[in-house]
């Protein structure tokens, strides 16, 4: 098992600067990929998205590659058109507010500042073996982090898990007595209203015989433990197991409504309660599985 979070980073030297790439990750239902280049190493994209598919294949993923140091220290290359559109744009609307437009050097430093690019130049093709190389590093890095994190999701999993089916064997045991209790519940009720009849009167045999149909659960615990086995599978299972958990989940989810609504009964009726905190729990960590 594997969480959807994780970090990983990995330097090397590459001329006189340091090259430092960095990956990190959050949940996201698919693969949702973010590289951010210095400029000229647009051509290493489509590598580095190969790259970072070995590794993950769910998650919202940043592989962002920067230069530092040495030839990275160039001087700074303001965006002049870009700076001057935005001031034309902040003056005409100061100009429909009625209001002066002198702009501080305070602002002129933060329009400008919003716009500048670095002047250093960067030659992707001659970098690509060195990047990858690094990009390697720093997904190694990045997939134990999440490896670590899917331990400890596991063995959370593992103890709610046990917890469910305790609950679950808790409506099975309770199931078979609901049936004789609503009997002589309304035999009390017919004899409060002086309506004395044998209990085996036909409409009294039928109205139990009706109730007892209406309130079997038995072919919903089935299907709630055959659920709860798969999932406990899926959980020991190789490769990526969240979209298939949570599909598991919704169908148990399913079953305890469906528990609830025909019970009938207050002792179930608590136990459908604690299956639903429990089953929502799950649900909220297994967002994190890949």
């Amino acid at each position: 098992m594997k969480s959807m979070t994780g970090y990983g980073r990995a330097t090397a030297p590459w001329g006189t600067a340091t090259l430092t790439v960095q990956v990190s990750s959050v949940n996201r239902k698919m693969l949702d990929l973010t590289v951010l280049l210095p400029n000229g190493g647009e051509m290493l994209e489509a590598d580095i998205a190969e790259a970072v598919r070995r590794f993950a294949a769910r998650g919202k993923v940043m592989v962002r590659l920067e230069l530092s140091g040495g030839s990275a220290a160039a001087t700074v290359v303001w965006d002049d058109t870009a700076v001057l559109a935005t001031l034309q744009r902040l003056q005409g609307l100061a100009e429909e507010q009625g209001l002066d437009f002198a702009p501080t050097p305070e602002v002129l430093w933060q329009v400008a500042n919003a716009h500048r690019q670095s002047g250093m130049t960067f030659d992707g093709e001659s970098a690509r073996e060195t990047v990858l190389d690094v990009l390697e590093e720093a997904l190694r890095t990045f997939a134990a982090m999440r490896a670590k994190e899917g331990e400890a999701l596991l063995i959370d999993f593992l103890a709610r898990l046990a917890t469910l089916r305790q609950l679950v064997d808790a409506v099975a045991l309770r199931a078979p007595a609901v049936a004789p209790a609503y009997r002589e519940v309304l035999l009390k009720r017919l004899r409060e209203a002086g309506l004395d009849l044998d209990p085996a009167d036909e409409r009294v045999l039928k109205e139990i015989a009706l109730f007892a149909d209406r309130c079997d659960v038995t072919e919903e615990i089935t299907r709630l433990r055959s659920h709860l086995d798969q999932f406990a599978g899926l959980l020991r299972s190789e490769g990526e197991s969240g979209r298939k958990a949570e599909f598991l989940l919704q169908e148990m989810g399913r079953e305890v409504n469906t528990i609830g609504s025909k019970a009938n009964d207050l002792t179930i009726a608590r136990h459908v309660i604690d299956l639903k905190n429990e089953l929502e729990r799950v649900r909220e960590q297994i967002a994190n599985v890949e």
